[in-house]
């Protein structure tokens, strides 16, 4: 009951990267960073568990970014000749690379985090993978064409990429493959009208357990300067989720402490795992134990008891490190708590 996990991204260490940055410098090359990166990786594992988390990630300590570490691996993008473009619909700008020519896996993408990840916990392990319309929203398009329907085509086009690793991260092992689409919470009638569609292409033909993380971002000025505009009432999941309740995706993983979700908007959300974000990334105040369990019990007035996950509200990549250790073991106690409540 209440399984914990955390939305994806953790702090990387200083050894390995710059700190409380999205897109930080690597600090070292070759196999030097190879190393560093499952040095990483497996600390965060050993962290995720001695807090007491029940699904366990590898923090995407082995991707410069959420999207990018996808990209890295795809031909057809020109990475070398990145170009300035607003993203999110102009929220902040960014250094994107440019699509170029037909899209195509090099290879495999994350196989050596994700199998390393597998062979160092026993607990259920979930994978985060950028979503399409993300993803298109986070490149120049030089190839796919003007418009609507070149973002439609460039995203399906994505979302067999994406289907390629998704089914290549289930044979490693991985129990749950989450995408993460926070695109939607932006171009609402796209995400309900194409953005759903192009998703369930990405997750066709998976047999783990498949889910959509939707959050207004990261705990950086841009995000939180958007959220102050948005008033008393973040309506955004309103259009997507009515979508989502009738797609294939099982889990939807959502924002909601400490902003201004109506709650009430989980039940659109019949019939779906709800990953309820209990955890704030855009403050370094750490939740007690009893904030989280109260966030679970209001929570429970929407979502059967048994469909409602607690976790975090999105990454918490740009943290400090040890706020986001503290913030792991508040999510733990706090399922905990509610456990001794509502057990």
């Amino acid at each position: 009951m209440f399984p914990t996990s955390i939305a994806g991204s953790l702090p990387k260490p200083a050894w390995l990267a710059e700190t409380h940055k999205l897109w930080p410098q690597w600090r070292a090359e070759g196999a030097e960073l190879q190393q560093a990166k499952a040095d990483a990786t497996l600390m965060w594992i050993k962290a995720q568990e001695d807090a007491g988390l029940d699904i366990i990630g590898d923090g995407e300590q082995a991707r410069q970014h959420f999207v990018h570490g996808f990209l890295e691996q795809v031909d057809g993008i020109d990475f070398a000749n990145k170009v300035k473009m607003g993203i999110r619909n102009n929220r902040y700008d960014a250094m994107v690379p440019q699509v170029v020519a037909p899209l195509r896996l090099k290879g495999r993408v994350h196989a050596f985090e994700a199998q390393l990840a597998r062979a160092h916990t026993t607990r259920r392990l979930k994978f985060t993978l950028p979503g399409p319309m993300t993803i298109v929203d986070t490149v120049a398009d030089r190839y796919y064409g003007e418009g609507e329907a070149g973002r439609i085509k460039m995203a399906f086009a994505f979302a067999e990429l994406l289907n390629q690793e998704a089914l290549a991260l289930q044979a490693d092992g991985v129990d749950i493959i989450q995408f993460d689409e926070p695109a939607f919470n932006v171009y609402l009638d796209q995400a309900a009208d194409w953005g759903v569609k192009a998703l369930e292409r990405a997750a066709q033909g998976l047999t783990c357990t498949t889910a959509v993380h939707i959050c207004y971002g990261y705990g950086i000025q841009a995000n939180i300067d958007w959220k102050q505009s948005l008033g008393h009432e973040w309506r955004q999941y309103e259009k997507v989720f009515p979508a989502l309740a009738k797609s294939s995706i099982q889990q939807v993983s959502l924002e909601c402490f400490q902003s201004h979700v109506p709650m009430d908007l989980m039940a659109l959300l019949d019939g779906k795992d709800v990953l309820v974000g209990v955890i704030d990334v855009a403050s370094d105040v750490i939740e007690t134990p009893e904030q989280v369990a109260d966030t679970i019990g209001r929570a429970m007035q929407f979502v059967p008891k048994l469909r409602v996950l607690p976790c975090t509200n999105c990454g918490l990549a740009p943290m400090d490190r040890a706020v986001a250790e503290a913030k792991l073991k508040a999510l733990a106690q706090g399922a905990a708590l509610a456990r001794e409540r509502w057990g």
